[in-house]
């Protein structure tokens, strides 16, 4: 009787799973199918996200220490530094020693380097700085198109007018200087050659007063001298070494923080008497300062580097080298270096400045 039971309930499923409908047998495979189908697709997102975000990480590391590379973090000043940029002059300022010289005479365009130009004719012209000027049409750059956050319309004294010029490099700023000058942009542009020739700049021409124009030139020579002559002056030490300027401007809610362009001053881990940056795509990246090395004044101007951080990187490598040597009882000469006591004197194709 058990027997004849268990056959029939043996015999009730299979017919039971007999009469089940095709669809439904169907759906339970596809089911369990699709199951299979949606881990793998979501393995297969798992690993191609995190292949992403290893790749970012990878890319991230390979960018950090380049970049480390190219500011010079990695440099002890041991070994001869690779400098970045073209063309490099290095002088001590008390005495017209040469450093380190790559290519100093050779001209090219100078960018916004020109600003330190523009700044003594607006200064030997002593004009009032109190005096209220304005931002015009004329002043809109359509040279390059750069942007300004000084608008058409804007006023603001000759002194904030100047400062910007210099510290945060605006060419309307610059632009609005020389057109304000006696006899305009023209007599301005004039002066600036005048003042060139007064200084020794021999292999320098200057054609507008912000360095849009890549028929400003000069050379790592003339640069020294220019620096120098610049130097001179209080007001452009002051504007240049601003770190930070904060001003109203009308239509405005809010003062407008303007920073300066060289990262070593806004840092203030060096010790820097004038500094100007400059770029254009002729010119690449260029930097000129009057710092203090290992205790010693000196003047650098390097012209032409890739990248904004290498020029940079060739200012630190360069100071690292410098504070090497003087440490070690060494001294530069011509990129090799020497032992103290053969004190080898460097020689230009020009004349240096001297005060």
């Amino acid at each position: 009787m058990k027997y004849s039971l268990k056959k029939y309930m043996l015999f009730a499923i299979a017919i039971s799973l007999v009469s089940l409908p095709v669809e439904f047998l169907v759906t339970q495979a596809h089911a369990q199918d699709g199951s299979a189908k949606s881990k793998n697709i979501k393995k297969v997102s798992y690993q191609k996200s995190q292949a992403r975000k290893d790749k970012l990480k990878a890319n991230q590391l390979a960018w950090s220490e380049q970049r480390a590379k190219d500011l010079g973090e990695n440099y002890d000043g041991s070994s001869l530094p690779q400098l970045a940029s073209d063309k490099v002059l290095v002088v001590s300022q008390n005495t017209g020693e040469i450093k380190y010289a790559k290519n100093s005479s050779t001209v090219s365009p100078i960018a916004s380097i020109t600003k330190l130009m523009t700044a003594m004719v607006v200064l030997d012209a002593r004009q009032s700085f109190d005096e209220i000027i304005d931002i015009s049409e004329q002043d809109v750059d359509k040279i390059k198109g750069t942007s300004s956050r000084l608008g058409v319309g804007t006023q603001l004294s000759r002194a904030d007018m100047f400062r910007l010029a210099l510290m945060s490099s605006e060419n309307r700023a610059a632009f609005s200087l020389a057109r304000n000058y006696p006899g305009g942009q023209i007599a301005f542009v004039k002066a600036m050659n005048v003042k060139a020739l007064a200084l020794g700049l021999t292999n320098s021409n200057f054609a507008e007063p912000t360095g849009l124009m890549y028929q400003n030139t000069s050379t790592a020579e003339d640069l020294y001298k220019l620096v120098a002559a610049s130097y001179q002056y209080p007001e452009i030490r002051n504007a240049t070494t601003t770190p930070f300027y904060h001003l109203s401007i009308a239509g405005r809610a809010n003062p407008v923080e303007f920073k300066n362009t060289n990262v070593l001053v806004r840092d203030g881990e060096w010790d820097i008497g004038l500094s100007k940056t400059g770029f254009i795509n002729e010119a690449g990246r260029c930097l000129v300062m009057q710092t203090t090395m290992a205790g010693e004044p000196v003047i650098m101007v390097f012209l032409n580097a890739k990248g904004t951080d290498k020029r940079t990187g060739d200012a630190n490598r360069i100071r690292k080298w410098v504070e090497y040597n003087h440490a070690h009882e060494l001294i530069a000469n011509q990129g090799v270096v020497s032992p103290k006591g053969t004190h080898p004197k460097l020689v230009m194709s020009g004349q240096i400045y001297q005060n």
